[in-house]
């Protein structure tokens, strides 16, 4: 009997520890580690018609932060999703560059981890991006999606240090317009949004690769794209900040020259996106558009 009880016992704490949701891979963002709360009225960017994307819950130190769609072939993100907290706009780069575990199918806590600093495993680089990957690359930075700048708490800002947030982006345009893009925004929210802020931000690519080796290992963004969402905002702003409220995309090339932002809405990033990227055509960033109040779909409704 004693085999029997060690199995049971096994098979009851497995359970348990599927209930509490500790993978970061998930089947779909609104589930019981509360990765929703990253996600306007708790609802991801609909209309990917890709199988193969994986869906991150980013967490850091036993906490969800942000949400991600990465592409597990690619080795790089779709979107991260995420909720703007006001913030200086101070740049930290001391924090260490992390990996997500549970993309290589490996036991672990939920939690990104620091790389090793000796050797790494062959299934975590057939799972995803790795330092390597970057350290002989001239052209490109690793540019977050979302920025450390755009987050306040320091366990959230080193959060954003983890290659599942990260594109190769040329370095002109990482340092360049869409550092400024990100400023902008940061200085706009934190004057005028009065309620939660939600943010989208995403690439579409060509099939162009970073390679090492002799292998194709990291998709190069041909573009960057943006979307942000706050339904409770200052009615009396200036009237070229209202109308960029409650929602505002913005769009640029990554690219040495040619790269400048566009600031366009979000129903004209949707089509844009819709020529661009698999997705069918219930695509949408935000539920309802980011128009509130809004009721919960029903699907939502029992989740607390």
């Amino acid at each position: 009997m004693r085999p029997l009880v060690i199995l049971l016992t096994l098979a009851i704490t497995i359970l348990i520890s599927e209930h509490r949701g500790t993978a970061t891979v998930v089947e779909d963002f609104n589930h019981i580690e509360r990765c929703k709360e990253s996600l306007y009225m708790g609802t991801p960017p609909r209309g990917f018609r890709d199988s193969r994307l994986k869906k991150i819950c980013q967490h850091y130190a036993d906490k969800p932060r942000y949400v991600t769609l990465y592409d597990s072939k690619n080795h790089i993100p779709v979107y991260s999703a995420y909720t703007f907290k006001k913030t200086e706009g101070d740049r930290r780069v001391d924090y260490p560059w992390m990996y997500e575990p549970q993309l290589a199918e490996l036991d672990g806590n939920g939690n990104m981890m620091p790389f090793p600093t000796g050797y790494l495993h062959m299934k975590f680089e057939d799972s995803q991006a790795v330092l390597d990957d970057y350290s002989d690359v001239v052209l490109y930075e690793r540019g977050h999606l979302n920025p450390d700048q755009h987050q306040s708490d320091p366990q959230d800002r080193a959060a954003t240090y983890t290659l599942t947030n990260v594109v190769p982006e040329i370095r002109e345009f990482n340092i360049g317009p869409w550092r400024e893009h990100e400023e902008r925004i940061r200085v706009r929210l934190n004057n005028f949004c009065r309620g939660v802020a939600y943010v989208v931000t995403g690439v579409t690519t060509t099939g162009n690769m970073i390679r090492r080796n002799n292998q194709d290992r990291v998709g190069i963004p041909e573009e960057v794209w943006s979307a942000y969402c706050c339904a409770e905002y200052d009615r009396n702003a200036p009237h070229n900040i209202r109308v960029r409220f409650p929602t505002q995309a913005a769009l640029a090339k990554n690219a040495k020259e040619g790269n400048r932002v566009q600031e366009i809405t979000v129903q004209e990033l949707e089509i844009y996106l819709t020529s661009k990227m698999a997705v069918d055509k219930n695509f949408q960033l935000f539920y309802d558009n980011c128009n509130s109040p809004s009721p919960l779909p029903p699907y939502l409704n029992y989740i607390k």
